[in-house]
């Protein structure tokens, strides 16, 4: 095989036949747990909305998974920790990524940055192009790649011609390629579906650009990993891109529709205007949904045109998946019902940049560093603090002064930050490196500290520390502000906010151990058979 030192033949789960148009043949088992179908496989993109799913259904079907990232600490927490070889690497180290792709079989590239800047797509194209070239040298078999579904012949965003431009390179590298091309991706958590989400919910009746009328061909999350897993099995030779999707093509103002009555909602009037205004609409998508600018623009710009498959030979090679693929209000009613349950894997929030955490002694590092601390001893036992610590933000809110929290969002938002309505993924537990609202967890000690990193819009850095230790009977509560100001801006700005925390912080201490104190009346009235319910 070009490109390759050595030589592999893997029996696939299912019969394969040498070309599209030729029908499957039967086959013995339509699984591949086998050990001669076992593979090696590398994931990038592992912290990611994608690759985070896709992780555990490799290590499910039988594969030996090995994870590449540049923060480990972000995937500290997930149920699938020790069971993969985990490489503290980054992508754009050619020698390191050699080493890291050593007897791997295939590798899944699942990054795209949603950067901007004249030099975006440049470094996207270098970034693949080194990535193949080290797949090359170290014998990979095949290199699988989620690239997006767009029209032929038609001038592309920057954004979606850079995703074309990445499945190109691993088309003409030397290791063989797999590029699936996948339009709109519905699951819960996908920026995709937050997006119709929220201004579903949000605009009973809704002016928007023309591009409404574009027809979409989604894809349920649960597909895209259906192929994606499968990738692993098909023929050596095979190296060519697929495009795929539900078969269910709809106008995007009938997905937000769809969207609207699955959820119960009156059905939304959406009022096309002859206009197509990304940057506009990009820029109102920003301030109504939890998307940022950042993401809300490229996400707009691929809508610009329609986005339906062109072809569906990736039936020839790989099975639908059992009960077909999931239509569109399908989907969405499963994304929901994950949301509803508490049962969301991972969110497009999540995947986050890498940021400095907060320095171990800042005063002797020599920063300049802002700290406001209270402490507050409660009647709660510390598990029930904790419940409400570890519970805090989304719609469990802050505990302190609601409005003041919404006006500090929504002035994030003006100036393209998170802001409050990124929630959170599941309302009761955090782990590591997931977002709460405008905050990230950098560090958690489960039962004892919580430390969240600020990601708002503010000229420095803040942490927020929440923490409980026995106390007597009950607790101590303890709670830290930290702001390392950056220049002349920093410090003004913590001068303007100082005043505020002197009635949003007191209040928050004070909240947080009433609610610890309800939580712990409230079970031990239960556990005595005693009602907590209002007649």
């Amino acid at each position: 095989m070009p490109g390759n030192s050595h030589e592999r033949r893997v029996i696939p789960a299912y019969l394969l036949p040498p070309a599209p148009g030729v029908p499957l043949q039967p086959s013995e088992s339509t699984h591949s747990n086998t050990p001669e179908n076992t593979r090696t496989v590398l994931v990038t993109g592992a912290t990611g909305y994608i690759g985070g799913r896709l992780v555990p259904r490799l290590l499910q079907a039988g594969h030996r998974v090995k994870v590449l990232v540049r923060t480990p600490q972000k995937i500290a927490d997930v149920p699938w920790h020790d069971d993969v070889e985990i490489i503290e690497n980054s992508l754009s180290d050619a020698e390191g990524l050699t080493e890291a792709l050593s007897g791997v079989d295939v590798l899944y590239y699942l990054v795209h940055s949603m950067a901007s800047g004249s030099d975006f797509e440049a470094k996207e194209e270098a970034m693949a192009r080194l990535v193949a070239g080290a797949a090359a040298e170290a014998g990979v078999d095949r290199i699988v790649y989620l690239g997006g579904l767009h029209p032929e012949s038609t001038e592309l965003s920057t954004h979606m011609r850079s995703r074309e431009t990445v499945g190109k390179v691993f088309l003409e590298s030397p290791v063989n390629a797999i590029v699936f091309q996948a339009g709109v991706v519905i699951g819960s958590g996908s920026a995709s579906f937050e997006m119709i989400r929220h201004l579903a919910d949000t605009l009973p009746v809704m002016p928007a650009p023309s591009w409404v009328n574009n027809r979409i061909e989604a894809i349920a999350v649960r597909d895209v990993l259906h192929y994606l897993v499968a990738a692993a099995a098909l023929p050596e030779h095979l190296n060519r891109s697929f495009d795929i999707g539900s078969r269910d093509v709809l106008k995007y103002k009938e997905m937000m529709n769809e969207y609207a009555v699955e959820r119960g909602l009156p059905r939304r009037l959406v009022i096309a205007l002859p206009v197509p205004a990304p940057k506009l609409a990009g820029l109102w998508v920003a301030l109504v949904t939890p998307i940022p600018l950042s993401m809300s623009l490229p996400l707009v710009q691929s809508l610009q045109h329609d986005a339906v498959s062109r072809e569906h030979d990736v039936d020839h090679y790989i099975p639908q998946p059992d009960g077909g693929l999931t239509p569109y209000r399908r989907a969405v009613a499963l994304a929901l019902g994950k949301e509803r349950d508490g049962q969301v894997e991972t969110t497009w929030a999540n995947a986050g940049i890498d940021a400095d955490p907060l320095p171990s002694d800042p005063n002797w590092a020599g920063y300049k560093v802002f700290l406001d601390e209270r402490t507050f001893h409660s009647e709660a036992k510390p598990e029930h603090v904790w419940t409400i610590i570890e519970g805090i933000g989304g719609k469990n809110g802050w505990y302190s002064l609601p409005l003041a929290w919404r006006v500090r969002g929504w002035l994030d938002k003006l100036q393209g930050g998170a802001g409050l309505l990124r929630g959170r993924r599941h309302p009761k537990t955090l782990n590591t490196g997931e977002v709460v609202d405008w905050w990230r967890v950098e560090a958690i000690d489960r039962g004892h500290l919580l430390r969240l990193r600020a990601e708002m819009r503010a000229p420095g850095g803040a942490w927020l520390e929440l923490g409980v230790e026995p106390d007597g009977d009950g607790s101590l509560y303890k709670q830290r502000a930290i702001f390392f100001p950056r220049g002349l801006a920093g410090r003004l700005y913590w001068l303007g906010v100082y005043p505020f925390h002197g009635f949003i912080f007191p209040s928050m201490a004070r909240n947080i151990s009433a609610a610890a104190t309800t939580l712990q009346d409230a079970g031990q009235e239960q556990g005595s058979g005693v009602s907590t319910q209002t007649p």
